[in-house]
């Protein structure tokens, strides 16, 4: 299998985590607004999974891939980077790890290191995008 298929093949298996991560929001009460923003967020994210090997589906994510994520791919590659959409990629992730574990699809420790690491490196990820916003100037 070459890299397109095998790309082709997890956007097939991530669609049905999303559309019930969406099913999960929409239960949840938040407004479709929030929802597109959550569900565009996690998109931009599994791009990211597939960006390097190995290859990973959204349920295979790790908080290192959160960690590499926000504090590099998204500053650098995401020209809308900025302090404001940091905070809700990470308010993202946290619901979206909220869901994966609810959902039996991770156990509770890693729903628990991405909301460590969050909570952690917050500081470390805005000031990444901080810098990278002079940079992109």
């Amino acid at each position: 299998m070459n890299y397109d298929q095998a790309v082709e093949q997890i956007r097939l298996q991530n669609a049905p985590i999303l559309n019930e991560f969406e099913d999960w929001l929409t239960a949840s009460g938040v407004s479709p607004k929030t929802i597109k923003s959550h569900i565009d967020n996690i998109e931009f994210f599994a791009q990211y999974l597939f960006y390097y090997e190995p290859l990973k589906k959204l349920d295979q994510a790790t908080e290192d891939d959160v960690y590499t994520f926000l504090s590099d791919w998204f500053p650098r590659k995401a020209m809308w980077a900025s302090a404001s959409s940091t905070k809700l990629n990470m308010a993202s992730f946290r619901k979206f790890f909220k869901f994966l574990h609810e959902s039996h699809r991770i156990d509770k420790e890693i729903q628990a290191d991405v909301l460590s690491t969050l909570k952690e490196f917050k500081d470390e990820f805005l000031d990444a995008v901080a810098f990278d916003e002079h940079e992109k100037w």
